[in-house]
């Protein structure tokens, strides 16, 4: 019974603590009315898929994001039909993985991901926002 409700605990706490990044309105306008530039048509350009996936498995996410459903934060086809491929919104956006936040999509905040490197979050947001319907 203690064990039920440790491990009950803990996937509580998990749940909790990992919302999607929400961002302030005008903030969400300004990256969401951007347009490529020469730096962003090389994120536009096909990303390798498998290894945004792989680091996505690697790490927490899936404790509160899934591809098509809104778990505690968005679903990944949710952030791609928001946020245009592009060089300004994948920085943006793994900025915001690493640092957490709450904003846009509610106000449970995103846990940060400090030891996750810039090259690997960005990767993870080419992966995502390149599941555009």
């Amino acid at each position: 019974m203690k064990r039920t409700l440790l491990i009950l605990g803990c996937y509580v706490l998990a749940m909790a603590s990992c919302a999607s990044p929400e961002e302030r309105a005008a903030d969400a306008n300004k990256t969401t009315e951007t347009t490529a530039t020469a730096e962003g048509t090389s994120a536009a350009a096909p990303a390798d898929n498998g290894a945004g996936e792989q680091l996505i498995a690697k790490a927490d996410c899936i404790a509160c994001h899934n591809k098509d459903t809104k778990i505690v934060g968005p679903a990944y086809v949710d952030i791609a039909a928001k946020y245009p491929l592009n060089e300004e919104n994948v920085n943006h956006l793994a900025d915001k993985v690493i640092a957490g936040g709450t904003g846009v999509w509610g106000e449970v905040p995103m846990t940060p991901h400090a030891s996750l490197s810039k090259d690997d979050a960005k990767t993870m947001v080419r992966y995502i926002l390149s599941l555009k319907k």
